[in-house]
């Protein structure tokens, strides 16, 4: 059996950034106690229900966690470690603006337990960032690092963002370099994906916003891949880079179909099949829980056919790819008396590659996995 993945969700922003859809909300700073209090007591609730049971990862995400006042955080941590039973070298990440952070606070976050940073610079460009509705700059993050340095945190990873308005691949190469010379452990990068609802998808529609053309966006993709693993920051998930053994212990739980238990509003869960999500508004959320009441809003127990697809687009994102024997485990099945059809057609492509235990992506698959995943994943 895994031991449970933890993800709680703080849903507040001081500012929401033009691309995001993130459930998160600006100018809710008044929410902050009860909505902590919430969360604390469904962090009691589950971890009675579930009988304390054994947690090896926790990841605390939004929104931008560290807004929320210390001494919050610190009941949040409190909670956790009173509800359930945390491995002593657990991995317990939290999300961080580099604008938003003192030297103070995450020394205290530090001794309340959090032993791993993840901060959302997604540029070193200080134009871009104004472009993308970012609260900080450059020099915030350079600050924000040296705290965290100097409150003992050795396991940092940042976020970088390309395909932005106005950038270019030779701008990416420098920010990639000016990545490389932090000597983080971990770094994450995203192109940009225009979401609808957000301000950055009106602007396109509108003809107000300007994007690099798909020449540039593939030449940003490929300066990630070849430059980086250079570096010794090894890929091994499509979007995510690390030293060895620096590996995101909990992305790694989403990948490997692995369960993780979601809290606070708009957190998604998936337990023994079932998938589940809170209310996203967050005083719906404290609402329910101080009432007694549910938050889950949605609940979807999947079909045999469903857990084939996704299990193997999950497993598929990382480098090492799908082990088959595991596989045939899981569902019984061998892969290719169902999928060799599927499978011959993607290779012939150059996009999936196998030998007698696994199979993976080339690199090639890298680039366009979606054309791989809708082959196995189903309506």
């Amino acid at each position: 059996m895994s031991k449970l993945g933890l993800y709680l969700h703080v849903p507040f922003c001081r500012q929401k950034c033009f691309y995001c859809d993130f459930s998160s909300y600006a100018g809710a700073e008044h929410l902050f106690v009860a909505y902590t209090a919430a969360l604390c007591q469904q962090i009691a609730e589950q971890g009675g229900l579930l009988c304390n049971p054994t947690v090896d990862t926790v990841y605390i995400g939004g929104g931008t966690p560290s807004l929320l006042p210390v001494h919050l955080m610190e009941q949040i941590m409190s909670a956790l470690y009173n509800n359930f039973s945390i491995n002593n070298d657990a991995e317990i990440s939290m999300e961080a603006n580099p604008g938003t952070v003192t030297r103070a606070q995450l020394t205290t976050l530090k001794a309340s337990g959090i032993n791993r940073l993840s901060f959302g610079v997604q540029s070193f460009n200080d134009d871009l960032l104004a472009r993308l509705g970012r609260i900080h700059r450059t020099p915030d993050t350079m600050t924000a690092l040296e705290y965290a340095d100097a409150a003992g945190f050795n396991n940092i990873s940042i976020d970088l963002m390309y395909g932005l308005p106005g950038q270019t691949a030779a701008g990416f190469a420098r920010e990639l370099e000016q990545a490389v010379a932090l000597h983080t452990s971990h770094l994450s990068v995203y192109g940009l994906k225009l979401e609808q609802g957000t301000p950055f998808a009106a602007a396109y529609d509108q003809g107000r916003l300007e994007l690099p053309d798909e020449m540039s966006e593939e030449a940003m993709y490929d300066l990630m891949v070849d430059v980086l693993p250079g570096k010794g920051l090894l890929r091994y998930e499509i979007s995510n880079f690390a030293r060895p053994g620096m590996e995101c212990r909990h992305n790694l739980k989403y990948w490997y179909y692995q369960p993780y238990l979601g809290l606070g509003a708009a957190a998604h869960s998936f337990l023994k099949g079932e998938r589940q999500s809170a209310v996203a508004e967050i005083e719906a959320y404290i609402r329910a829980i101080k009432s007694g009441c549910s938050p889950v809003a949605m609940r979807e127990i999947l079909t045999k056919e469903q857990a084939i697809g996704e299990y193997i687009f999950l497993a598929l994102r990382t480098t090492p790819g799908m082990i088959l024997a595991d596989f045939a485990q899981r569902f019984d099945i061998d892969f290719f008396s169902q999928f060799a059809c599927v499978f011959n057609k993607l290779r012939q492509q150059n996009l999936l590659e196998a030998d007698s235990k696994r199979i993976w992506l080339t690199g090639r698959g890298m680039k366009f996995g979606n054309i791989v995943f809708a082959s196995f994943l189903t309506d």
